[in-house]
């Protein structure tokens, strides 16, 4: 199974989005090889349209994990799985 793919949907000046990147980045500290990457619905009117009331948007795999706010522990235990 390959590592998954987390993307971080929002925006720059989010205080939300600063707080989900700060949880994402503390929990993938214990997980190596597992990709990280941020999208902004400003650069991307797809996005936008989607996720504009909603951001941050956590995604694994292009698939919604989190909407608003980042609990560590079930993202955590979302990565063990995929991971396992």
């Amino acid at each position: 199974m390959s590592a998954p793919r987390l993307t971080l949907v929002g925006k720059p000046g989010c205080h939300l989005c600063d707080d989900a990147r700060a949880m994402v980045l503390q929990v993938l500290d214990e997980f190596p090889g597992v990709s990280f990457d941020e999208r902004s619905i400003l650069d991307d009117a797809e996005l936008f349209d989607a996720y504009v009331e909603e951001i941050p948007v956590l995604l694994i795999d292009d698939r919604v994990h989190t909407i608003w706010r980042v609990d560590p522990e079930r993202l955590r235990r979302r990565l063990e799985e995929v991971t396992a």
